[in-house]
């Protein structure tokens, strides 16, 4: 009986080492896709992307140029003003732009960091310096908490209110300002008249 099983398997595998009477082509590769091609693209669209915002925000946050030689930080801040009127329509764009000179202002007048925090933080910080009197600290702590309402509690403020703003920005630019003492003209001895 073992000399029949052995036969079977020699004969089994002598026709599977036969070739068969006609092979099959070669078929084409087979497309794999890699997902480390889509992480790649997926990589370089958020750096760029990264860089881009990075641009964007460098753009919005640096100090603006001072149009002409020897322009104060109250000059800025009196033109910024009054183009900020264009903006009436809008209230809130028109409040983040009278708040937003007003930030600038203190900030390039008394080094205060003002357009980098919260009206929370910058009030807090604000209490203990003496760049301020305390009437200025009080009427900026109303201006910017009255600024906030519209931009972020969306209080619909009327022509009044919006003037009211202004003036307060205006005057607290006016009242802080240094003031510039002009000296006397020269005068040569002697050179009255002829």
């Amino acid at each position: 009986m073992l000399a029949g099983v052995a036969m079977a398997a020699a004969s089994a595998t002598n026709t599977a080492l036969q070739a068969p009477a006609e092979l099959a082509d070669i078929k084409g590769p087979l497309d794999i896709r890699s997902p480390g091609g889509w992480i790649r693209i997926a990589a370089v669209l958020l750096a760029v992307g990264g860089v881009l915002a990075a641009l964007w925000w460098w753009w919005r946050r640096r100090p603006e140029r001072p149009a002409g030689p020897g322009e104060s930080p109250a000059d800025r801040a009196r033109k910024r003003l009054t183009a900020a009127l264009d903006l009436r329509h809008d209230p809130e764009r028109f409040v983040t732009r009278v708040s937003e000179v007003v930030r600038t202002y203190l900030e390039e007048r008394f080094g205060l960091q003002a357009p980098d925090r919260t009206t929370e933080e910058f009030l807090a910080e604000l209490r203990t310096s003496v760049a301020l009197e305390s009437g200025h600290k009080e009427l900026l702590g109303e201006f910017l908490t009255t600024c906030d309402l519209v931009k972020f509690a969306r209080a619909d403020p009327g022509p009044a209110e919006l003037d009211g703003l202004h003036d307060a920005a205006a005057r607290l630019v006016e009242e802080t300002a240094p003031t510039v003492v002009t000296p006397p003209p020269v005068v040569a001895p002697g050179g009255g008249g002829r």
